[in-house]
């Protein structure tokens, strides 16, 4: 899975040893990283590279529409998130909050795919929480949207 050591198992299983905590362990268990953001010399623009576990489906020229770069939360956890660019007369943005078992870098030929078809531009995020993803830190993650989500046209109603 994600080569958890003795002492993650005993913490998974045994602190506390209730099954809906397992269950809501295990579920909210993020996966190995597939990909990297890589800053440029100012350290303000990144580049988002992709390892093979990310599956990477279209040709290296469609990354330039992957816009990737840090935000930071209400409780001052760094959040990576993605803004793709797959049309340029779009009317809309979609928000899309990926699955736990999924991280950015994954979804990546995904979102080009999506917006492709139906003609929008495509914001996500990865959630906040080194090791522990939560509902209040998934909260948190959304709400840094409100912040960074006004250049990319992206409105909460």
């Amino acid at each position: 899975m994600n080569g958890l050591g003795i002492s993650e198992l005993c913490g998974l299983f045994c602190c506390p040893p209730f099954p809906s905590r397992i269950a809501a362990k295990l579920a909210f268990l993020p996966p190995d990283p597939t990909y990297k953001m890589i800053a440029d010399e100012s350290g303000a623009k990144f580049t988002i590279e992709l390892n093979e576990k990310a599956e990477w489906q279209y040709p290296d020229r469609e990354k330039e529409n992957l816009e990737v770069f840090y935000a930071r939360t209400n409780r001052g956890n760094r959040i990576a998130c993605m803004y793709v660019r797959c049309s340029t007369n779009n009317r809309f943005t979609i928000l899309f909050s990926h699955g736990n078992a999924v991280d950015l870098g994954q979804m990546s030929s995904f979102y080009i795919g999506l917006g492709s078809r139906i003609n929008c531009n495509i914001f996500s995020y990865d959630y906040s929480g080194k090791d522990t993803i939560s509902t209040s830190n998934c909260i948190c993650s959304i709400q840094v949207l409100n912040l960074v989500g006004k250049p990319y046209s992206i409105f909460f109603v």
